[in-house]
């Protein structure tokens, strides 16, 4: 099994780590590196995994090493990772780094993953796009693509500015769906539900219109199509959104 090393035991680090550890995942061969005591306390405490204030034996170590760190800290932490790196394939889940500026914080490393979960991610219920640079032979990306399923499905894609897409979509894309959640209970509110109500009725819909687009296999037209009575008051919803340029 191979030996992997997350750099930063955040909220997006534990889920990953939870959820390899659920798909078979040994807790051996898995550590983390965080200069944060609490982190590593909960890290050891929750998943029985070694958890390091520093990353030189760590990383050394690894086949795999997971950069779980923030955007503005992953230049510092590429640079001082640099005399550790020689093999290992590198995934990075940071938002916004471009392989071409982690490679060069890293001297020049290319055997590098970039990778682009989302929160539901914290209950496995994850999507994540990938790409991986030439470098990467077949099983660096069976290895990254291992590690993402454990908590979600992956796509993979050819050109890294898709990733940019990816962020906007599937990133970016659970805040809009609370937000939807949120006018939706409002709505309700305003027209005399009790909050109580409301959340269960706007919370199940979102919930079972996803189940029935994911598992119908038919298109989002179509099944928008079989709601929409004509000159009904779904249709009229809908006209109304399409005025308002809502798309």
């Amino acid at each position: 099994m191979m030996k992997i090393t997350f750099i930063g035991g955040g909220n997006m680090a534990a889920a990953m780590i939870g959820g390899m550890l659920t798909r078979g995942f040994a807790p051996a061969d898995i550590q983390a590196v965080d200069v944060a005591p609490a982190a590593r306390e909960r890290l050891a405490t929750e998943f029985g995994i070694a958890a390091h204030a520093t990353a030189d034996q760590a990383v050394g170590a690894s086949d795999v090493v997971i950069l779980a760190v923030k955007p503005q800290q992953m230049a510092e932490v590429a640079k001082a990772l640099r005399p550790y790196i020689g093999r290992q394939l590198v995934v990075t889940i940071a938002a916004g780094i471009r392989t071409a500026d982690l490679s060069r914080w890293l001297g020049g490393y290319r055997n590098i993953v970039r990778a682009m979960p989302n929160t539901p991610a914290l209950l496995r219920a994850g999507v994540a796009g990938l790409y991986a640079l030439s470098d990467v032979n077949e099983s660096g990306r069976q290895s990254a693509q291992d590690i993402l399923d454990a908590v979600g499905l992956t796509v993979w894609l050819d050109r890294e500015e898709q990733l940019d897409a990816v962020t906007a979509l599937s990133g970016s894309g659970p805040a809009y769906v609370f937000y939807f959640l949120e006018a939706m209970q409002e709505a309700g509110r305003a027209m005399g539900l009790p909050d109580a109500a409301g959340r269960t009725l706007s919370l199940q819909t979102l919930v079972g219109a996803a189940r029935l687009a994911a598992e119908s296999g038919e298109s989002p037209e179509t099944l928008r199509a079989r709601v929409t009575s004509r000159g009904g008051t779904t249709e009229r919803a809908l006209t109304d959104m399409q005025s308002n340029n809502v798309k």
